[in-house]
């Protein structure tokens, strides 16, 4: 879909010098003289480099829609990670450098969000919160529960989170999976 250069917002995807772009940042500048203009950071959606660029109202960019598909995690194996298509049951395998460090985060059967463009996976979305178990972390000492100091805990994940001084190894408890942190405890 082709739209004016003006009409770039946030969140839009783009074709752009033969990549796909998306909009970080928009800004309407008219100048004294001259055209108006859209001054637009861009974000490449394969490598993550930046580019700031500048769209007259008169320009026709490529608006491009990804699709968006749910698929459930399966299991990793060496560096890959097979997830299923929940539609139509096709596993596709994607590195776990695509994931990146929140691939720590995957459970068997967790359902996740892949953006596609022309069947081929552009980001995944992980659940916002996934419960996990502590496996290690140091033990209360009375009357430290009155300040708030947090204390290192080892999730059964293998990643570290600080815990509230009252939260002990066996608990499970609720994670933020953008931030790493911990949200509560799980009922």
């Amino acid at each position: 879909m082709k739209i004016n250069g003006n009409e770039i917002r946030p969140g839009n995807v783009i074709q752009h010098k033969n990549g796909l772009w998306v909009a970080v940042k928009t800004q309407h500048v008219k100048p004294g003289k001259g055209g108006a203009f859209a001054q637009v950071e861009l974000k490449n959606l394969i490598d993550g480099t930046k580019l700031n660029e500048r769209f007259r109202s008169s320009e026709t960019v490529e608006r491009v829609r990804l699709e968006q598909k749910e698929f459930q995690f399966l299991f990793a194996d060496g560096g890959m990670l097979t997830f299923m298509d929940l539609e139509t049951y096709e596993q596709i395998e994607l590195s776990t450098d695509f994931v990146g460090e929140r691939a720590a985060f995957l459970q068997d059967g967790m359902q996740v969000n892949v953006e596609l463009h022309e069947d081929k996976p552009i980001s995944i979305s992980l659940p916002e919160h996934v419960t996990l178990e502590i496996v290690e972390t140091e033990p209360t000492v009375k009357g430290q529960t009155a300040a708030s100091s947090y204390k290192p805990a080892m999730l059964e994940n293998g990643l570290r989170v600080m815990v509230p001084p009252f939260v002990t190894t066996g608990e499970k408890i609720i994670v933020d999976t953008n931030e790493v942190t911990y949200v509560r405890r799980a009922e």
